[in-house]
């Protein structure tokens, strides 16, 4: 790993969401609530990716401590790993994958969720971005009061790991 590379992804992503919730934390104090969702990635749970995996664990730690330091002031606090994800890159990233492999890219999706596959996860396909989003929205809401500090891993129940 290349040092400079390191720090700069911890401060895009790491010290970048510090600055902002930074920024933001005046106002929900005043507003006497307010959400905090931090978009990590399961890095975090899957060792390998030395950058990654830092830098998504110690989102882990910095949305605990915030969870810790503004639950009373009406503030929750939480994570969300996105697993595999279907963006708008997926389309292009298959395709690259199923023209060396010689096979469509539908072919190759299949086989990466295919039972007994690395990638596969217990609903059987790729998680979309709107689904994670659509988490995002529910733990912004009204509904998720009793939700905070914790992290949730929106990837489809890719791991058979169990975490307490």
């Amino acid at each position: 790993i290349v040092d400079e590379d390191l720090l700069e992804d911890f401060n895009v992503k790491y010290v970048g969401a510090l600055r902002t919730a930074r920024a933001a934390i005046p106002y929900l104090e005043k507003a006497g609530w307010g959400r905090i969702v931090n978009i990590s990635g399961l890095n975090a749970r899957i060792a390998g990716n030395l950058s990654g995996g830092a830098r998504n664990t110690s989102f882990v730690h910095l949305t605990k401590t915030l969870a810790n330091q503004l639950g009373r002031s009406g503030i929750t606090v939480n994570c969300i790993h996105p697993g595999i994800t279907r963006t708008e890159r997926t389309a292009g990233m298959l395709a690259a994958r199923a023209d060396k492999a010689g096979t469509t890219p539908e072919a190759v999706e299949a086989k990466d969720f295919a039972e007994g596959s690395p990638r596969a996860n217990a609903i059987g396909r790729m998680v979309d971005a709107s689904e994670v989003a659509d988490l995002t929205v529910f733990l912004c809401s009204e509904k998720a009061w009793c939700l905070t500090g914790g992290t949730l891993a929106a990837d489809g129940g890719g791991s058979s790991a169990v975490y307490y």
